[in-house]
């Protein structure tokens, strides 16, 4: 016998809160039978309420999200009894007892999103780093503070978590907290990541993402010329901190590892082939092989520390926050107006490469690019650096411009 399954709601008249509103209750039905789960968990201006469509009317901003809430509560009973159609026990009160369970493993969004949190904590130092877990702390303290602002709630149920919530919490990340664009997608995307960990374990029966497009604006990243380079390789320093930080800094401008590669770097990972010494490792950001040949500067800059260093580490390296620090104060006393950075010194290696000859299949390779289109930002770069370069020329050619204006006189 085929089965007939229903959803419908009704308003508690019988309560209203201080804002007017009166409690939304759901009932299921069954070949006819019908059973109430109980309240939705949402209030609703009962003028508002359409028995006949089970929604509310109009196009405002709270009304397309509350009759979101409503479709996922839903869909939500709609899949249990999907699930359990062909069970023998079948009834309403199962239902009932399955989606009131189901919802009680993880009371609100944010309580399972601290759990998440709390797994992330574990696995670092083991797969996973502090700035990642920061990351993803940040991203739910950001949608935290967005829920009081915004709709003056500290928690939701994951069924209240929609499409129009998270376009308001994009916005919120632009506006309020006045991220820029890029800085606010990579924050949302961090987000989808806990809220895809939710549909796989069950938590979330939609997907709230479904509708949201991200985008990533294209940013030309700094790099540091060669005259620049220089500078900093010639400076005389007054304390051995600032030296070996300097030293490190230009390691990586000349292998393009990023800080924690660096960190990690031990003398297994520099490998003989062919009497040529390489640097053999696997990033820790995408885990993908990045194989470096090494040129004579790092090189020379390995020796110099050899037997020198704590823990088997190839060279010295501090925190990145200190080296960081110190990198600023290098910057000022090298007479530089650009912030130095690890990232910065990748960047200038990147961009250092391609503009020498060096094919972007190889330079892509060399940082443990997961993507080519990655590496592929550079080479946008390396135009600008030809036009600076081009300009520069431009000035030592000006002895000649007397010379040319023979070339135009009639």
């Amino acid at each position: 016998m085929r089965l007939i399954f229903k959803v419908s709601y009704y308003i508690r008249t019988n309560y209203v809160n201080k804002e007017g509103k009166s409690p939304l209750m759901i009932r299921i039905y069954l070949n006819g039978k019908m059973l109430t789960v109980g309240s939705a968990g949402i209030n609703v201006d009962k003028t508002k309420w359409s028995n006949e469509t089970n929604r509310l009317k109009g196009r405002t901003s709270e009304v397309l999200n509350t009759n979101a809430q409503i479709d996922n509560i839903s869909s939500d009973l709609r899949n249990i009894f999907l699930k359990h159609q062909f069970d023998k026990d079948l009834t309403l009160d199962k239902i009932k007892s399955i989606y009131l369970g189901k919802n009680k493993e993880c009371t609100t969004f944010l309580d399972f999103y601290g759990k998440y949190l709390e797994d992330i904590k574990a696995q670092v130092g083991k797969g996973k780093t502090l700035a990642t877990y920061h990351k993803y702390s940040a991203a739910g303290k950001h949608f935290e503070n967005f829920l009081k602002l915004k709709y003056g709630r500290k928690d939701i149920m994951p069924s209240e978590l929609t499409h129009v919530i998270i376009h308001d919490f994009d916005i919120y990340l632009r506006t309020v907290v006045s991220l820029k664009p890029n800085s606010a997608t990579k924050t949302l995307k961090f987000f989808k990541t806990v809220v895809i960990f939710a549909q796989k374990c069950g938590v979330l029966t939609h997907d709230p993402f479904a509708q949201h497009r991200f985008h990533l604006e294209s940013v030309d990243r700094g790099f540091l010329t060669d005259d620049e380079i220089t500078r900093i390789m010639e400076k005389e320093f007054s304390t051995p901190r600032l030296e070996s930080v300097r030293d490190i800094f230009i390691f990586s401008c000349f292998c393009g590892l990023a800080y924690i590669d660096v960190a990690n770097l031990t003398q297994d990972n520099i490998v003989t082939l062919d009497g040529k010494k390489w640097i053999m490792t696997r990033r820790q950001k995408t885990h993908v092989e990045s194989n470096i040949l090494l040129l004579d500067i790092p090189l020379m800059i390995i020796n110099k520390y050899k037997g020198k260093t704590k823990d088997g580490k190839l060279l010295p390296i501090l925190s990145n926050q200190k080296m960081n620090a110190y990198l600023k104060e290098i910057a000022d006393l090298c007479g530089i107006r650009k912030r130095l950075t690890y990232h910065l010194a990748r960047h200038t290696f990147a961009t250092m490469m391609l503009s020498k000859g060096v094919p972007v299949e190889s330079v892509s390779k060399m940082l443990g690019h997961a993507n080519i289109k990655t590496t592929q930002i550079y080479a946008r770069i390396t135009n600008k650096k030809i036009e600076h370069d081009m300009m520069n020329l431009s000035e030592k050619l000006d002895c000649f411009n007397d010379a040319a204006t023979h070339l135009t006189s009639d």
